[in-house]
């Protein structure tokens, strides 16, 4: 683990904090008028899944969890397990709804993904920068919605 300033606190970043692991989801340096500068962030604990607002003094150091990638192959969904496979050593593991979060919509079998390891435990997983996805639904047009040549919200 690697410390870092707080105010060098990004979006995206994985912290450790209290003893557990955090992903931070925004930061704003605030700075008021006769006070010290502060950081308030808004965080995810990646164990409960809880999202906390925390605030760090300007000159305070954080630990900075050092996450291993590796990348794994996407096969099937079994109930609430994920499948994977490692694209290198062809070992498979599975991962479960509450651990993948929002991304489970975006998977779509034989799609390479990183997992992400903590500590060798799997925290989760980033999905491809870029992804080709078919549109199912949408809305009908709206009825005299006349100010632009628009005729679907897709």
């Amino acid at each position: 683990m690697s410390s870092v300033k707080a105010t060098q606190l990004r979006p995206g970043m994985v912290i450790q904090h209290e003893g557990q692991l955090f992903t931070v989801f925004s930061t704003e340096h605030r700075t008021p008028g006769n006070k010290r500068g502060s950081m308030q962030t808004r965080m995810k604990n990646l164990k409960t899944g809880a999202i906390i607002d925390y605030r760090f003094r300007a000159e305070e150091f954080v630990e900075r969890a050092i996450l291993d990638e590796v990348e794994f192959e996407y096969l099937y969904h079994e109930g609430n397990d994920y499948h994977f496979m490692n694209t290198q050593t062809y070992e498979q593991m599975h991962l479960t709804r509450e651990q993948l979060g929002e991304t489970v919509y975006y998977l779509i079998p034989n799609t390479v993904v990183r997992v992400e390891f903590f500590e060798d435990k799997p925290i989760g997983l980033a999905l491809p920068d870029t992804m080709e996805l078919k549109v199912m639904q949408t809305e009908p047009t709206l009825q005299k919605a006349t100010a632009s040549a628009v005729m679907k919200p897709a």
